[in-house]
């Protein structure tokens, strides 16, 4: 046991909310934004106040372009084999590798029942687990393959899953609640004995962990120490608050990266430190800038991408036919589909910074109220220039505004005077005091 050397890993885990869709979704892509490379949702159809998993995360994958998306997990019963196998591997391919499979043997028996699934004692459900696998992997290799040498991580508790988590799975993925950090020890033991048994290396498993969200300033530190004591490398943070994701990215994640390479690398990792009363923050108004140098090159490729497709119009006339007319449609909605990412991903930006930030520092020092009142105003005008953007493009996709692409251009021409111009003033007034504050 102890630190297998893996590469560290981050993500949430959040809740698949069918009365809010919307929500879900902006903390999968403010996940992607605030740096992580993990987003999860578990799945129980027989939740009526569920979204379906899988749904989601073929939604999640097609509004996102570097985000790893997975369930926490697969509620086997409920998904045939081969059926899961297939999904899988398509949603793999669609988005380029960005797809694991998390896999369980099924809990909540009524539910699975009322779905029209068995109910399986737990011999029966971990031999399903098992011929689950195998013929998840025979499917892959039968065809179509995943993209990518996509891992099977397995929700076990008991010493029989555990066991065959270390025989023939990729990783294990237990949650905080349900696996206290004490017990972590002896049930990697009987992975890494299993994997032994099997011909593996216990470092072929990878570890997984669900946590528990945490304000105690030493919460990195005592991440670092699971990942070096009990070989974690991957936690997931269940959470919906978007204020504490963009803090688990800005924040936590880069504190354990660095307290954990710093112990591989063989230098003193310094012991937890009692709770300053002035926190040490500096560094969060680099942050701020990195998030606006995001901003202004994505700003950068809305551009290019309206620039393409004005190209493309212009020798698409009607008398090239009707396939050149669906050609050039294709292009306008994939020209839709980034400007509204973009337009999400400034929305999302700005909502975390007036419900969180704003407060936080106006709290902590009032004599910054009317830079804040200036950039709160600032963020209801650029919001009504994204609305003109999307009404544009709508105009556009529809072909019902004869100013077609020079009126969407011009809305972004707007919308990019306005956003750069507040960015910069942002940095100019902010940098400064966010490092002495930070962000929450």
């Amino acid at each position: 046991m102890g630190d297998y050397g893996q590469d560290l890993q981050f993500g949430t885990f959040l809740t698949p909310d069918a009365s809010n869709p919307d929500r879900v979704v902006e903390l999968a892509l403010l996940t992607e934004a605030a740096g992580l490379e993990l987003a999860t949702f578990q799945d129980h159809p027989y939740q009526r106040r569920f979204l379906d998993a899988w749904a989601l995360v073929a939604t999640v994958l097609a509004r996102t372009s570097s985000l790893r998306v997975t369930t926490n997990v697969t509620n086997l019963p409920l998904r045939p084999p081969h059926v899961l196998a297939t999904t899988v591997a398509s949603l793999d391919l669609l988005s380029r590798g960005r797809v694991e499979l998390g896999l369980g043997a099924g809990a909540f028996w009524d539910g699975i029942v009322q779905m029209g699934g068995p109910r399986r004692t737990p011999g029966e459900a971990l031999r399903a687990l098992d011929e689950g696998i195998s013929t998840v992997r025979a499917t892959w290799q039968r065809g179509p393959a995943p993209a990518h040498d996509v891992e099977i991580w397995v929700g076990a508790i008991g010493p029989k899953m555990l066991a065959l988590t270390g025989r023939v799975a990729d990783g294990w993925l237990p949650s905080q609640s349900y696996v206290p950090p004490e017990t972590l020890g002896e049930r990697n033991q009987l992975i890494d004995d299993a994997a032994v048994a099997a011909g593996r290396a216990p470092i072929d498993v990878r570890r997984l962990y669900n946590v528990t969200p945490s304000d105690d300033p030493r919460w990195a530190e005592w991440l670092a120490e699971l990942a070096l004591t009990h070989g974690v490398s991957t936690f997931v943070v269940g959470t919906d608050d978007p204020a504490l994701v963009q803090r688990f990215g800005a924040e936590v994640a880069p504190a354990v990266r660095e307290l954990v390479a710093a112990a591989r690398a063989g230098a003193p990792v310094p012991a937890a430190a009692p709770t300053p009363s002035q926190p040490e923050v500096a560094g969060m108004g680099r942050h701020l800038v990195d998030v606006h140098d995001h901003l202004r090159a994505e700003l950068a490729q809305v551009f290019d991408v309206i620039g393409q497709v004005e190209a493309g119009s212009l020798d698409a006339g009607r008398a090239r036919g009707v396939i050149n007319e669906m050609t050039m449609r294709q292009n306008d909605w994939t020209m839709g589909a980034y400007c509204q990412s973009y337009c999400r991903l400034v929305a999302t930006h700005h909502t975390i910074e007036s419900s969180s930030m704003f407060p936080h520092l106006r709290a902590s020092d009032p004599s910054l109220a009317p830079v804040l009142d200036r950039l709160d105003e600032e963020h209801h005008t650029i919001h009504g220039l994204l609305e003109e953007v999307d009404r544009a493009l709508v105009a556009v996709v529809a072909g019902s505004d004869s100013d077609g692409l020079p009126g969407l251009r011009a809305a972004v021409d707007r919308l990019a005077e306005a956003l750069t111009g507040h960015l910069s003033y942002e940095e100019e007034q902010l940098v400064g005091p966010l490092d002495r504050y930070g962000f929450f």
